[in-house]
């Protein structure tokens, strides 16, 4: 793969503006913060995302914190830390420091604290259909609650008591109080804690209350001195909102939030509470399925990193809504593949062929790759019974496209001799069961005078061949946008969307390890599964774009 890498976007516009304005003085002031929510596994929009938080920072020898924002304990778990991390690694960046917004529930409680003394915190005792129902509308002011005027004194009370476990889920909240009548209604009170009698993974039971998202997020970027918080844009609205948090807490470093636009991917989807469901409902086998567009589920389909930084690249970072094709993501795994993957012989659908006129048994070097010599070469078993796919035999056709093996013509086998296909054999169903051929003499890696071959197949030899499972994966919906359809997501699921075939491959892949994609000739390419027994492949992704067709 050839291919200029081009680096500049808007927020790298910024930032070069910044520096060279003097706003800050060295490029290695840069640090930005990447904060995921541990409620899941991350998906191929948090690629964009990583790829741009990581790699503005290492671009500009600045720093990136990895902090997860755990401040809902009922859906978060452990297991989701670690995969997230194991994610961010695969993918090729280090974070300067591992932060938690939990590691700054006391400076939070503080935060809020100060709020209430300056009178800018309330504690409301409204049910969330009350706070929902005077809220209003776009073009409807909200109404104040009636428990916006308790004295700063009663707030400090409740929200200590809020804090000792004294009061239900849901019974209290904390409020900002800004402007019920305000067009943003992100600054129409918004909630600044919530009550939360759940164990928490990092912090145990020390703490009963929460903060939420705007709230946490904005103090953690402040706290660690992050200069650019980049979002994506459904938070744009919310920048007023996080601009009074860093201003009215007294921190003297005051980060500034930046919006892009998520990633939206046709046939797949990128909600977590949908990814979640898909899950629990069984519909796939877990997060890191092969069909999921999780990271975890690309790493082990057999994608390599190096895909998802150039199809980051490829799509690039702005504004502007966006629907990308499944098929360019399809086509950065075919363009780096290309280069990298070792081709290996399998046959997916079987079918005997025996040479009349050859009785040896031969040991062919084959290139691993055709277009890199120093990936050297491997030994392939060559001999009288060979495997080819049923596909690759017709007894007649008149399709003068077909350049496989008709009945009485000729074929190249990959590597090998040019055969002539002579006779057939079937069973009572007429179901073919086995072609009957002759090598064409003095023709292994050469041409004979008179004889044409229509075209090249591939093949393993009978003996030496290695049963495999071998999983042909498609596309998880049969609609661009399940997400925006009538109904539920599972009306749009691909009935085919896994394949299994039982293929015979060449020896070489008793020994490949996991995740490492080959290419099957003129089949696609595969990787070898991690969590599987035996010998089981996963197709990463076909030759050339089949699903419209």
């Amino acid at each position: 793969m050839s291919e200029e890498v081009i680096r500049t976007n808007f927020i790298r516009q910024i930032i070069d503006n910044d520096l060279s304005t003097g706003k800050y003085k060295s490029p290695s002031d840069v640090h930005t913060r990447f904060p995921p929510e541990p409620n899941g596994y991350l998906h191929i929009g948090h690629a964009k995302s990583i790829c741009l938080n990581f790699g503005i920072a290492r671009d500009y020898q600045g720093k990136c914190n990895l902090r997860f924002d755990d401040t809902n304990p009922c859906k978060e778990e452990q297991e989701f830390v670690s995969a997230i991390k194991a994610d961010v690694e695969w993918l090729g960046f280090e974070w300067n420091e591992e932060c938690y917004a939990s590691d700054y529930f006391q400076r939070f409680y503080e935060c809020a604290v100060l709020l209430i003394k300056k009178g800018l915190a309330y504690v409301d005792d409204s049910t969330a259909e009350e706070i929902r129902a005077m809220r209003g509308s776009l073009t409807e002011a909200g109404q104040n609650s009636p428990y916006r005027a308790r004295s700063i004194e009663e707030n400090l009370a409740l929200f200590e008591r809020m804090k000792n476990g004294e009061f239900g889920d849901g019974e209290k909240i904390l409020r900002a109080k800004i402007d019920m009548a305000s067009p943003n209604m992100n600054l129409r009170d918004p909630a600044l804690y919530r009550i939360r009698h759940v164990e928490h993974h990092q912090t145990g039971n020390e703490w009963c209350i929460y903060p939420m998202y705007d709230f946490a997020h904005a103090l953690g970027d402040a706290f660690e001195g992050i200069t650019h918080s980049i979002c994506t844009l459904e938070f744009e609205d919310h920048r007023p909102l996080y601009d009074w948090c860093v201003e009215h807490c007294g921190i003297e470093q005051k980060p500034h939030q930046y919006e892009f636009s998520r990633l939206s991917l046709q046939y797949a989807i990128t909600s977590k509470r949908k990814l979640t469901q898909l899950v629990t409902s069984g519909t796939v086998t877990g997060w890191d399925d092969p069909r999921m567009p999780t990271i975890s589920g690309l790493r082990r389909r057999g994608c390599p990193p190096e895909a998802l930084h150039l199809f980051c690249e490829r799509i690039g970072v702005t504004k502007s809504e966006n629907s990308i094709e499944m098929e360019q993501f399809d086509q950065c795994m075919r363009d780096v593949l290309d280069d990298k993957a070792s081709r290996r012989m399998a046959v997916l659908d079987p079918i005997l062929v025996t040479l009349t006129n050859f009785d040896e048994r031969v040991e062919l070097e084959l290139p691993n790759h055709p277009k890199n010599e120093d990936a050297g070469k491997r030994i392939v078993p060559f001999a009288k019974a060979l495997y080819i796919d049923r596909n690759d035999f017709v007894l007649s056709t008149e399709d003068k496209k077909f350049k496989r093996l008709i009945l009485g013509n000729y074929v190249r086998l990959r590597g090998a001799y040019i055969i002539k296909a002579t006779d057939y054999k079937a069973d009572n169903d007429g179901n073919i069961t086995e072609v009957i051929a002759e090598i064409v003499p003095d023709t292994l890696g050469k041409n004979a005078e008179g004889i044409k071959a229509k075209g090249v197949i591939h093949w393993v030899a009978a003996k030496d061949a290695v049963d495999a499972q071998v999983n042909c994966y498609e596309r998880l919906f049969t609609v661009p946008h399940p997400d925006r359809e009538e109904g539920e997501i599972f009306d749009y699921i691909n009935p085919d969307s896994l394949t299994i075939k039982q293929a015979k491959v060449e020896p070489a892949l008793l020994d490949a390890p996991a995740e490492v994609a080959y290419q099957f000739e003129r089949e696609g390419y595969f990787a070898r599964d991690r969590k599987e027994d035996g010998l089981v492949f996963n197709r990463v992704v076909t030759l050339k774009d089949s699903f419209g067709k």
